[in-house]
């Protein structure tokens, strides 16, 4: 019961959509519209320029924070840990309050990995800024990181439920990213800074 009000607190929370609010806020265009029409920080930064890039991913990431380290801190137990971590993620990238259109779910789940664990949101940070800076490609990096952040749980805290819970999360990361995948494979995809 404790772990199904985790997800739907969680669930509400990851449905706010820091990129439409803070295009709004910045008389910007809505990012669902715009450029590659996905509502995250990397298609903000097309249309609105670093700062409100910068705010839209402190927002992304802080919803999946929140929620995930107050299941941690105030209830206790992977499974409501997970259950946050899960429901602020599926809320990003299926919003209830808007639409149903979101993003593609990267700094949510990684606020959500901080939230779960300081050591692996740092290790995951780690392996996005080392890929980042020798691929310069943000979507690469991403990819990288969350095949990465299951085994980092595994053998780091030793439970089954954070692990498959954040292999649950790279899986649709992946279907999420399938454009991505494409125009990696064929040396299409843009680098960071284009």
């Amino acid at each position: 019961m404790i772990e199904m009000l985790a997800f739907l607190l969680a669930y509400g929370m990851g449905s706010i959509s820091s990129a439409v609010i803070v295009c709004r806020l910045m008389g910007l265009p809505d990012p669902r519209g715009e450029g590659s029409g996905n509502p995250g920080a990397t298609n903000v930064m097309r249309i609105g320029g670093k700062g409100a890039a910068v705010a839209t991913l402190i927002g992304d990431a802080a919803k999946g924070l929140l929620p995930t380290w107050a299941a941690s801190h105030f209830v206790g137990g992977d499974a409501a840990i997970a259950a946050a971590a899960l429901g602020s993620f599926i809320g990003h990238i299926l919003p209830v309050w808007f639409g149903f259109k979101g993003g593609k779910g990267v700094a949510t789940a990684l606020g959500a990995l901080f939230g779960a664990s300081l050591l692996i949101g740092v290790l995951a940070c780690a392996t996005w800024l080392a890929v980042a800076l020798l691929s310069r490609i943000s979507s690469l990096a991403a990819l990288v990181t969350f095949t990465a952040a299951p085994a980092y749980l595994w053998m780091t805290t030793g439970s089954a439920t954070l692990t498959a819970t954040f292999a649950v999360i790279a899986i649709v990361l992946f279907v999420r990213h399938r454009d991505n995948i494409g125009r990696l494979l064929r040396g299409e995809e843009s680098r960071i800074g284009q």
